[in-house]
């Protein structure tokens, strides 16, 4: 070999050392923040008058704060398999499902991370419920490791007594200044059950505070007082949030720290989490990331989904899902956003979102689920119910498991059954029609079904088609006419597994997330 070409070679071996050094040095921290049951819309940076959010908000001013973020699956363990893998649930075969088990295949981005010199940890609600387990049967550290030696004297009942934010310290002490970190703070606030009357009594709010109740639930004090306590709880995750922020500015990170807030799916209430309205798939969304992001202080419109986490974490990290050892993302790095130092539309194309579900909470005969798929495009909606003939929230005799119990959903089920108002129970557990479409600018609260209406007949038809171009695109099962795989999956609690029949045959079966007064004395016709 020449001493020419020798010299060129190594020349050639230190500019590689040195760029991959300089990508190793440059990779940002990462904290992700995700509140459990928190709606779009539900923060000072929106515009919300009843719910204070100042770090959610100073994220947002610093950062970007996005109008059109999604979650594709409005329930908690498809959501949170969702924004971890890049994929969405109709891609992640039995991970598609609420309390199932998480295929090892599908890895996760806190676990390629760490693979790829971060360190991970997470504290509160990391993916669940369900079972990860990796192919010889071992529980996968999904989320990293785990930080909850630190407790706090709880502000109000049903709130945890996780201290998120001394726990993410402990983590960043034992971080060593050289390598990058990723840590997952998930709380289990604001989800069920709440101190009835707390948002007044504790939190200093009047009912009156309220600018507006959802058309599809009765505008009362009973009400009132249940959408004030969630607020309350809100205000915990953000509380905590102000308090991480304090701690990453005080260790010199918090410049160099891809910070991402938002919550899993909307808000604990009926017709909203578990469902795929509006309200049930809208999510709040702010990323901060000073050595990223061009121009902060932008609102923007471009339609983004969970799935578009992932690669956006392996991006600024270095890698792509093949490069990180994931399976394909159908999802889009939201780094072209960041960098574009644009108001409002960065990309014209990105204008849609699909959504969907499965099996969420049982109740159903045969532990069925409820299938449904939809497409937002713009400020439309058009869904497509595939079992019209079960439940949406479950079957009433066994409590309508899929809703979480509620002064909200018990007052709903009084109004029905005393006769007064049925109109709230059938917008929120009456049986729908196939189709379902909805002019969003007009109807946010998707009460006004124009199914049927000539007016949009082309429009109703374009959002067919292209939604189903692009889910069998995404190998879908259901476009394939394999959906029963979905009600085939084993769900795995086996404490409610096969909830009808058993109930139904005179089992006292505890489902502890419903009242015994939501289930009625006999089916409903």
């Amino acid at each position: 070999m020449s001493v020419q070409i020798l010299k060129l070679l190594l020349l050639i071996t230190a500019l590689l050392v040195t760029r991959s050094a300089t990508i190793q040095a440059a990779r940002p921290n990462i904290l992700f923040a995700i509140a459990d049951d928190w709606s779009y819309g539900h923060a000072g940076a929106y515009g919300c008058g009843w719910v204070e959010t100042p770090a959610f908000d100073q994220i947002a001013r610093e950062g970007l704060l996005f109008e059109n973020a999604f979650t594709p699956n409005a329930k908690c363990a498809p959501s949170r398999a969702i924004i971890l893998t890049g994929r969405n649930s109709w891609e992640l075969e039995q991970a598609a499902n609420h309390i199932c088990n998480f295929p090892p295949k599908f890895v996760s981005f806190m676990e390629a991370l760490g693979n790829h010199g971060y360190r991970v940890g997470y504290t509160g609600k990391g993916w669940g419920p369900g079972i990860a387990n990796d192919v010889d049967g071992k529980r996968r550290d999904i989320t990293g490791k785990n930080y909850s030696k630190r407790k706090a004297t709880p502000p109000a009942q049903g709130i945890s007594a996780n201290n998120y934010s001394e726990n993410f310290a402990d983590f960043l002490l034992e971080s060593n200044g050289k390598e990058p970190w990723c840590f997952w703070y998930g709380t289990t606030e604001p989800h069920r059950g709440y101190e009835y009357g707390v948002g007044v009594r504790k939190g200093g709010k009047t009912l009156g505070m309220i600018d507006r109740v959802p058309a599809y639930w009765s505008d009362n004090e009973t009400i009132r007082n249940d959408m004030l306590d969630y607020g309350y709880e809100v205000e915990h995750y953000d509380r905590h949030l102000g308090r991480i922020l304090q701690h990453l500015e005080k260790s010199g990170q918090l410049e160099n720290t891809l910070i991402v807030a938002t919550s899993d799916h909307g808000m604990p209430f009926p017709r909203v989490k578990g469902q795929a309205y509006y309200d049930s798939n809208h999510i709040p969304l702010a990323v901060r990331w000073p050595q990223g992001i061009k121009k902060p202080g932008r609102k923007v419109t471009d339609y983004v989904a969970f799935n578009d986490l992932a690669p956006t974490f392996l991006d600024v990290a270095g890698m792509d899902s093949e490069s990180a050892g994931m399976q394909p993302s159908s999802g889009r790095s939201l780094r072209s956003i960041f960098e574009s130092g644009v108001d409002g539309r960065t990309h014209a194309d990105w204008n849609h979102v699909l959504i969907g579900k499965e099996r969420h909470d049982i109740g159903r005969p045969h532990d069925w689920g409820y299938p449904i798929r939809g497409i937002i495009h713009e400020q439309l909606l058009y869904l497509q119910n595939y079992e019209v003939d079960r439940w949406p929230a479950g079957n009433p005799e066994t409590g309508y498991l899929n809703c979480d119990a509620s002064p909200t959903k018990t007052d709903i089920l009084n109004l029905r059954r005393s006769g007064e108002d049925p109109a709230f129970w059938n917008l929120c557990f009456g049986k729908r029609s196939p189709v379902e479409f909805y002019d969003l600018a007009q109807d946010p609260d998707c009460v006004n079904n124009l199914a049927e209406s000539s007016e949009f007949r082309e429009e109703r038809e374009v959002l067919s088609r292209r939604m189903v171009e692009k889910l069998k695109e995404q190998g879908d099962p259901r476009m394939f006419g394999k959906g029963k795989i979905f009600d085939d999956y084993i769900y795995t609690s086996e404490g409610t597994r096969n909830f009808y029949e058993r109930y139904m045959k005179g089992e006292k079966v505890k489902a502890g997330w419903v009242s015994p007064s939501d289930f009625e004395p006999a089916p409903v016709e």
